[in-house]
């Protein structure tokens, strides 16, 4: 994705999220999150008339006492439009053309947001509502949302912010959202650490993965398989591998000199991806000491274990 330099996001104005995606990959429901965050939430505006909408806004913002959803710390109108390929005059160009337009208003700071899913479960989705895919002209729905996805391939390598809703509910996105959008406000960047098994796929929302399959295996412990990287033993014995300190060493020396770089091209949001074979004992064990380390350098960090019940 290219580099992007985003006005200061102190400045009082507007701040736009521009929600776009895979139809079925759960546009309403992150519309209805970010309504929730304090969003002023609107869907299926004409390409059009987004910036008349959005000049609309940031006239009133110059009066913050009569704007129902602006945030008071920052004189701020928070506003979340969604735009796919059912919105009227949409195309990857004029959505393109529309989102530099919005870049060069005075005191508007946009994001584009691009929600993805897995084919298969795009599939199932649509089976089980029933609805129509909107491509799909009387096809079969995976030869629309394979139209649908080679139409939107230059988009998703432009978003700001992509999330895979693939086996996540409502709540999860809900939490997934808060993380990219709470630091716009504090001009600061959030990380988020997630472990995951290989065997069950790359995490595709991850900036960074990390592969830690050569350290010492729990599962071939008995005692050990049934627990997680969260248990003490099991941090102990993996903690023992003469591999494990050296490889951590190198991690965070690595991390450390990224943070300001991704801070200056404006990003707002990192997610680092730590891997393993079953995702339940070395991964788990790593992306926690790594969010221990990123509290103790003073930065945001939340941590999440993608294929593990806690």
């Amino acid at each position: 994705m290219e580099a992007t330099t985003f006005k200061n996001d102190s400045v009082a104005g507007v701040f736009v999220v521009l929600v776009t995606g895979m139809s079925g990959a759960g546009k309403s429901q992150a519309l209805k999150a970010l309504e929730d965050m304090g969003f002023e939430a609107i869907d299926n505006v004409p390409l059009s008339l987004v910036r008349t909408l959005i000049a609309g806004s940031e006239r009133e913002i110059q009066d913050p006492a009569d704007a129902e959803h602006v945030n008071a710390a920052h004189s701020e109108r928070r506003i979340a439009i969604g735009v796919d390929i059912r919105t009227r005059d949409f195309g990857i160009e004029p959505f393109l053309r529309c989102c530099e337009e919005i870049e060069a208003m005075e005191h508007v700071t946009p994001r584009i947001l691009f929600l993805d899913c897995d084919d298969d479960e795009l599939r199932r989705r649509y089976e089980e509502t029933r609805h129509r895919h909107p491509l799909a002209a009387g096809r079969p729905v995976i030869d629309g949302i394979a139209r649908e996805r080679a139409l939107l391939s230059g988009l998703r390598d432009r978003a700001d912010i992509m999330i895979d809703t693939s086996g996540r509910g409502p709540g999860e996105l809900k939490r997934i959202l808060g993380g990219h959008l709470a630091s716009h406000s504090q001009g600061a960047l959030s990380v988020f650490v997630m472990s995951f098994a290989y065997r069950r796929g790359l995490p595709r929302e991850a900036d960074l993965v990390f592969d830690v399959r050569f350290l010492a295996n729990p599962h071939y412990v008995p005692e050990l398989r049934p627990k997680t990287g969260r248990d003490e033993d099991v941090a102990a014995y993996i903690s023992h591998d003469v591999a494990f300190e050296p490889f951590f060493d190198s991690l965070t020396r690595l991390l450390q000199p990224l943070l300001p770089g991704f801070c200056a091209e404006g990003k707002s949001y990192l997610t680092i991806a730590v891997g393993c074979t079953g995702g339940r004992h070395r991964s788990v064990f790593v992306a926690e000491r790594l969010t221990m380390w990123f509290e103790s350098i003073g930065q945001p960090v939340k941590v999440h274990h993608r294929d593990t019940e806690f």
